[in-house]
């Protein structure tokens, strides 16, 4: 067996991706060196847990850019995972000598292991992977609670970018991932997962509030999905600030900026729609980038996941920041303190080329984030009371490659007309360019941003709950169904889960990595049910079952 991996929706056979490459299209060698870079983490968790100090800032930092990297389409380059690996060594090493006179002996033999190299891992027979626990569901706890702080890491360093952090963030970090070396029991597993939940939520109210701190709410806006004349960037990913470096920095230059895929709600933002080279969203999701990119002509600013492995078309045009990452990719370095990251290299280079192929000419409509939803809370109730809108469905998440995911706009499409769909992520490519019209003015597709912003989903959940005077959540005349990815999608599932949310539909598949019997718990405490046919799931829905 090459490798292991079946963190992603998309694993092989929805059992494990185990050849010389995943269905991502990262390498055996890649897959293996993320697993020596957790394994490593782990040890760090471990020496700062028997510490018994706080986490210091630079560690957890550190724990969630690594744990970042190894997400699913965020970094195919092994060297730069070597390079992680080296500094997580260097750092649980430093925090050993550190707290030495603190530490339990054992902890020095035993425990915290200091190999260097997968060959001297398996030398020692020591095993690193997810296959090393052997109960299936042992595995199938310890790798959902890792998933959703691979998730977790995500959105934490999002924040942090934008000067934005909780110390209780990192203290689970540390707290979880000791616990993935530990033998508990199935319930002391379980509240971990639930905690984990907790964390997601606090993770992601605090990246709102760096998001609109910085940048403000966002608003009600159309966005173009045309082209101008002039040469243009593209930037993909999730990372606000890059994009107002970007836009900072190509201001007055001739240059263009679009949009693209998770990156399309930054056109929401009032401090960053006002520049007005800001022309809008061009091309679709993440899987689409490999059509998306040939087209555009222009240099591509990839500034998180979601990148798929790299056409020749467009290879030598294509830049990577941040946590993301692609063999053979120029990787543009991290600002230095007080400064805007240098993009002077993409912006030279967008003005030698051709201004990109239209390949539409529409708008999308989005900015429903939760300010903008409940300041029409009047307008939104009066229209539930009256009978106008009978039912909101979430559909959030991640959108993919399989063809079976075209339930998604079916069931969007088939809907009726007095149903409104909360949306958040990249699933919203599925529908978001549907004629679906509107319920006296409040459009049928409410966007509210990127796959944190189902943060903002909640945020309204929880708000017309109050407002209708209502115990539960799980009263109100909400469906959830919700399509799944990656690790982001496991945190803000586990959020939602944390919110006493139930009935959740999930598709396409229900995770690999969930056992029978942890699935079975899953279904049996909230009610999780795997998507079927879109007329049975709309009628279903519709009936609030």
């Amino acid at each position: 067996m090459s490798m292991f991996c079946y963190q992603c929706q998309e694993t092989c056979r929805n059992t494990g991706c185990t050849m010389a490459a995943g269905m991502c299209g990262k390498k055996a060698d890649t897959a293996n060196m993320m697993d020596l870079l957790m394994y490593t983490l782990k040890g760090i968790a471990l020496v700062v847990e028997a510490s018994g100090q706080p986490v210091e800032k630079s560690v957890g930092q550190f724990l969630t850019q690594a744990m970042f990297a190894t997400i699913t389409n965020a970094n195919f380059d092994t060297d730069r995972i070597a390079t992680l690996i080296l500094q997580a060594q260097h750092i649980r090493d430093g925090l050993k000598e550190k707290y030495q006179d603190s530490l339990p002996s054992k902890l020095h033999d035993s425990v915290v292991w200091s190999g260097n190299t997968l060959a001297e891992m398996e030398a020692k027979n020591v095993k690193v992977g997810v296959l090393s626990t052997e109960n299936e569901d042992v595995r199938s706890l310890r790798e959902l609670l890792v998933y959703g702080m691979k998730g977790i890491s995500a959105y934490a360093d999002h924040a942090a970018v934008l000067d934005k952090e909780d110390d209780r963030i990192y203290q689970f970090l540390v707290k979880g991932l000791a616990s993935t070396t530990k033998d508990l029991t199935v319930d002391e597993m379980v509240a971990l997962v639930m905690e984990a939940g907790n964390t997601a939520v606090l993770t992601m109210a605090t990246l709102d509030a760096a998001n609109t701190g910085a940048y403000g709410n966002p608003e009600i806006t159309k966005v173009k999905t045309g082209v101008r004349g002039n040469p243009g960037i593209l930037i993909s990913g999730h990372d606000l600030r890059d994009m107002e470096d970007l836009l900072k920095q190509t201001e007055g230059t001739g240059v263009d900026v679009y949009t693209h895929s998770e990156m399309l709600p930054a056109n929401y933002y009032p401090k960053l729609k006002k520049y007005s080279h800001l022309v809008g969203n061009y091309g679709s999701s993440w899987w689409h980038q490999n059509e998306d990119f040939d087209s555009f002509n222009g240099p591509i600013l990839m500034t998180t996941n979601c990148i798929i492995p790299v056409k020749d078309s467009y290879k030598n045009r294509i830049f990577t920041t941040g946590m993301a990452g692609y063999p053979g990719v120029k990787h543009l370095p991290e600002r230095k303190p007080g400064q805007m990251k240098d993009f002077s290299e993409v912006i030279a280079l967008a003005k030698t080329c051709q201004s990109p192929t239209e390949i539409e000419n529409g708008e999308i409509i989005g900015g429903f984030a939760h300010n903008q939803v409940l300041a029409l809370a009047d307008k939104v109730v009066a229209a539930v009371k009256s009978g106008a809108i009978k039912r909101f469905i979430v559909m959030a998440g991640c959108d993919g490659r399989q063809k079976d995911r075209s339930y998604f706009t079916d069931v969007a499409a088939k809907l009726p007309k007095d149903a409104v769909i909360l949306t958040a992520g990249c699933a919203k490519y599925r529908y978001n360019k549907l004629n679906l019209g509107d319920i006296g003015g409040i459009p049928r597709v409410l966007d509210a941003g990127q796959c944190n912003d189902s943060y903002s989903l909640a945020v309204i959940a929880l708000k017309l709950k109050e407002v209708f005077g209502l115990s539960d959540i799980n009263e109100l005349p909400i469906s959830f169904d919700v399509a799944w990815y990656e690790q982001k999608a496991v945190a803000v599932l586990l959020a939602l889960l944390a919110l006493g949310v139930k009935g959740i539909r999930l598709g396409p598949t229900l995770p690999a990595f969930l056992s029978p019997n942890v699935a079975k718990v899953l279904v049996e405490n909230f009610n999780i049910k795997l998507i079927s046919d879109a007329d049975s799931d709309v009628v279903a829905m519709m009936a609030g079952k």
